[in-house]
């Protein structure tokens, strides 16, 4: 019998006691897998961080100064870390596109007050209150609002009072581009809020903003780089297909480096299922929602967060009632019915319910892909889980086999192989692959592995003779969204 050692000479002749360690048997179970959430989004002129830059976004403060107070990215990354302060989190920031516009809305402020009272005006979901006397003047109260506004350095925009009407306070996104357009204006959104009595309000909804930066630079910023979620701002088609693309090539078998995108849009469901219709990517989830006072892109951090953190604990889980941190809900008469949102799950939108005490939760996780390259309906990505289940699966396999079998000769199947000899057949793949699918089913990745464990097949390569090719047909586990019963009842 000969031992393969991996350090000690045949040849050695001098004497003495010679031990060396060989961990490739060492490790039981399954592998413990670390990932990274990846943020994209605009930075502000002060920030420290150039643009196209990949770097770790820490503490509240640093996120701050890396891509400036009260940018896009920061906004994101703070969201992003209050709904999950513990995956390793990652930022490329863009600038501002050379031809985009900024977004522009306004606040008007008209009447006489009939006694002192509290504006509570909402910007993105932020509230801003001021006082409103009495014995003031809407052209005084547009100012003390338009100061408190840039107070705010936080918010995604600033004001600024109108030159012409000086009731009137221009509102104008800190950023240019689509994204601004986004940006809700509204007054009393919580309950007990209410107006000054005999104070007038007209808001102008934010408009005109155009041109989101394109993502080709955060892009290439990664390199080979492996994140596991990314946080994406925008729902533009182009943005949207240059994301598509690169997961793709990233999700392929020879860069294996596999994420998955979570994005939000706003607006009707008719305006939702026209977006929906628009995608086919089996890598990308795009939460709708609604008319929330909060920004999309707020919305896609917490979501990209939150399934970082329980996909990550279980890929196979439903993500379904966990808590979206962070986000308001659309006001009681602008959620979507159960029927909307049945629609909505029809054309690649996934979708939130609100709990009674108003919080947001994941209703349904699901991809953009809906049909097939024949143009059929086609489930067979329809969910999230699945996706991430098969992640973890290929990273299971890849490192049994690389721990187990990484330096070993190959015979065929009829060898004898002597106990100590770094030597592997195929049917020792084959029984190494069985013992790993019988863990992941243990803990409840895979199903029925005894149905299927003899459909696994291994062998030596045709052609090259250091090869080994093998077939693997998991049954991957399901996750119970639906129970259905007809109670029959007898009297």
């Amino acid at each position: 019998m000969a031992i393969s050692f991996n350090q000690i000479p045949v040849d050695l002749r001098t004497p003495g006691q010679y031990v060396e360690f060989d961990n490739s048997r060492a490790l039981h179970g399954l592998l413990g897998i670390h990932q990274r959430l990846l943020v994209i989004g605009q930075r502000t002129a002060s920030a420290e961080v150039e643009a196209g830059r990949l770097v770790m976004a820490v503490t509240p403060e640093k996120i701050k100064k890396m891509f400036g107070q009260g940018s896009m990215l920061t906004s994101m990354l703070l969201a992003a870390k209050e709904a999950n302060p513990y995956t390793e989190t990652w930022a490329v920031a863009l600038d501002d596109d050379d031809a985009a516009v900024a977004a522009k809305g306004s606040v008007t402020l008209s009447g006489d007050p009939a006694q002192s009272g509290t504006l509570n005006l909402y910007l993105g979901g932020e509230r801003i209150r001021i006082l409103v006397q009495d014995t003031e003047t809407p052209e005084e109260a547009a100012a003390n609002l338009a100061a408190e506004i840039n107070l705010h350095t936080e918010l995604p925009v600033t004001a600024l009072v109108d030159d012409t009407d000086t009731n009137k306070v221009n509102i104008t996104a800190r950023h240019k581009g689509e994204a601004g357009n986004h940006i809700d204006i509204r007054i009393n959104y919580f309950m007990g809020d209410s107006l000054p009595e005999g104070l007038g309000v007209t808001i102008s909804p934010m408009k005109d903003g155009t041109a989101n930066p394109s993502i080709a630079t955060a892009l290439a910023a990664l390199a080979e780089e492996q994140f596991n979620y990314i946080a994406m701002p925008y729902t533009d088609n182009s943005n949207l297909n240059l994301l598509a693309s690169e997961l793709e090539g990233r999700w392929g078998p020879m860069r294996q480096i596999e994420g998955l995108a979570f994005t939000a849009a706003k607006g009707t469901t008719a305006e939702l299922s026209t977006l929906g219709d628009a995608r086919n990517d089996k890598l990308i989830s795009m939460l709708g929602t609604g008319k929330s006072p909060t920004q999309p892109e707020i919305w896609a951090a917490v979501y990209a967060a939150t399934a970082a953190f329980y996909l990550n604990i279980d890929p196979a889980r439903p993500l379904q009632t966990l808590e979206l941190i962070g986000v308001l809900p659309p006001s009681f008469g602008d959620r979507f019915t159960r029927e909307e949102r049945n629609v909505l799950l029809h054309k690649g939108v996934s979708t939130c319910m609100v709990d009674a005490d108003g919080r947001c939760r994941i209703e349904r996780s699901i991809s953009t892909y809906q049909e097939n390259a024949y143009g059929y309906e086609d489930p067979s990505y329809l969910d999230m889980n699945t996706m991430a289940t098969l992640a973890y699966i290929r990273i299971q396999v890849r490192a049994r086999i690389a721990q187990v079998f990484g330096r070993h000769k190959l015979a065929n199947d009829e060898t004898t192989i002597w106990p100590g000899q770094a030597i592997a057949r195929p049917k020792d793949v084959r029984m190494e692959l069985i013992a790993l699918f019988l863990a992941m089913e243990e803990q409840g990745i895979v199903e029925s592995v005894d149905q299927w464990a003899d459909q696994i097949v291994v062998e030596i390569d045709g052609t090259d003779s250091n090869r080994v090719n093998a077939l693997l047909p998991p049954d991957l586990i399901n996750q119970l969204r639906v129970f259905a019963s007809q109670v029959q009842f007898r009297l």
